[in-house]
């Protein structure tokens, strides 16, 4: 099994040169341009099942975030601002030119939402997709003394969760995909992939690196928000589990806020793609 076996006929894998650092991004179709964005734990397979339906009417640009799957793993540069330099890279060197509709899903929402909010005028459409939001609800989501999310403190330590999981990857991941997904959405294959893109402390420091900027990651948001609403149309797309908790979050700060909720757990694109494919392109048409 090699690291291109999941690419979708007609996309090609290239390396990119990109803010101080080479991050593997999937290009293929044509049209107005589409970047996603994934989400953690994961790589830009996420986006596979989509992939083909969307690039029927959209070039769809699908990088490995820096830290994950085939890029690079620097030891700086996760703050979401900084990461949408990244994303202003690849667009530059592969000779595309905005704005850009761009879809994120978990982590990837964040990068994509400092992106929107740090460069507006890059992103005439923007969609996230069942994401906690730094600087907009995320830290009291993260508050475990109120009954918030435990997993955040953990992931935003240094060098211990790394020590942790290093051996454990595919036990957790399979326990973790199960846990927020409807049953079946992922194949052996699938949660092996997944796996072995973390395996070993190093590939675990690149995901976890991506949380330890959350803080000050809400703090750019909040600064930059204050100054000027989104003003590129936005969809929130949350799931059964989470409602409208994006949409919600995002009413104050943008001018034009739809909301949908996919009839699924937390992996939108991956446990039901038509869903997906055919919300996303209505409202980017």
């Amino acid at each position: 099994m090699n690291s291109t076996d999941w690419l979708p006929d007609g996309f090609t894998l290239q390396r990119t040169a990109t803010n101080d650092t080479h991050l593997s991004v999937a290009v293929g179709g044509s049209g107005p341009i589409l970047v996603l964005l994934h989400g953690w734990p994961q790589t830009s397979r996420a986006w596979a099942r989509v992939m083909p339906a969307l690039a029927r009417t959209h070039t769809v640009v699908v990088p490995d975030l820096r830290g994950t799957g085939e890029s690079e793993r620097p030891e700086n540069g996760y703050a979401k601002t900084d990461q949408a330099d990244d994303m202003r890279g690849i667009l530059d060197a592969l000779n595309l030119t905005g704005p850009v509709a761009v879809a994120g899903h978990d982590i990837g929402s964040m990068v994509a939402l400092a992106w929107a909010a740090s460069h507006p005028d890059d992103i005439s459409r923007l969609v996230l997709v069942d994401a906690l939001l730094p600087g907009l609800g995320l830290e009291e989501a993260m508050n475990v003394a109120e009954g918030g999310m435990w997993h955040f403190g953990l992931f935003m330590t240094e060098h211990i969760p790394e020590m942790l999981f290093d051996g454990h990857e595919l036990e957790f991941f399979t326990a973790t995909f199960s846990a927020m997904s409807n049953p079946g959405t992922f194949t052996d294959t699938d949660l092996a992939h997944y796996a072995r893109a973390y395996t070993g402390r190093e590939r675990l420091r690149g995901g976890f690196a991506h949380y330890r900027t959350l803080l000050d990651d809400g703090r750019d948001n909040r600064a930059l928000l204050a100054r000027r609403k989104l003003p590129m149309p936005v969809l929130a797309i949350g799931t059964t589990r989470s409602g409208t908790s994006t949409a919600q979050a995002l009413w104050p700060h943008a001018k034009d806020v739809r909301s949908a909720v996919a009839p699924t757990g937390h992996f939108v694109a991956e446990e039901d793609p038509s869903w997906f494919t055919e919300t996303v392109t209505t409202f980017l048409a």
